[in-house]
């Protein structure tokens, strides 16, 4: 088999922030272990979860994962979950310690960028990211369409 099949098997998106990379520059990316309830988990293996709101809080020694929503699982009872339950991400203290001295920074936050399964296990790929000026995104929107442009003009001759 093939090493892109494999990565293909072991790696699988459920969810994608894409409007991260349009709203903030991507400084630095992390993977951080995510704690979920059972329903949960077959919920987000559904695809059922929505990272556009998300933000990652530090409380003390650990990360919380806010405002993401994971859709309450259809075949669950009473015992369902709540929608935009804080969940608790899983670093190693001295990656939380080091996210700290950098989100104190001016202008730094923590956004959730894709949700997969990695092996079987929920992962959140946490960016460190700066906000981005209407003139950047203004500039981030001309430069993807001369690209778009210069493709079409090179398939074309």
């Amino acid at each position: 088999m093939p090493e892109q099949d494999k990565k293909d098997e072991r790696e699988r998106d459920i969810a994608v922030n894409r409007r991260a990379y349009h709203d903030y520059f991507i400084d630095e990316k992390l993977e951080a272990g995510i704690m979920l309830t059972g329903t949960e988990v077959k919920s987000v293996r559904n695809g059922r979860a929505n990272l556009r709101d998300g933000f990652v809080r530090i409380d003390g020694n650990e990360a919380w994962l806010e405002n993401v929503h994971i859709s309450p699982y259809a075949q669950a009872n009473l015992m369902n979950h709540e929608p935009l339950r804080p969940r608790k991400l899983l670093l190693h203290r001295k990656e939380i310690s080091s996210l700290i001295g950098k989100v104190r920074q001016k202008g730094y936050t923590l956004i959730p960028l894709r949700m997969y399964f990695s092996r079987n296990h929920a992962k959140v790929e946490v960016g460190l990211a700066r906000g981005k000026k209407q003139y950047d995104k203004r500039e981030a929107i001309a430069e993807r369409d001369a690209k778009r442009e210069i493709a079409r003009a090179m398939r074309r001759h």
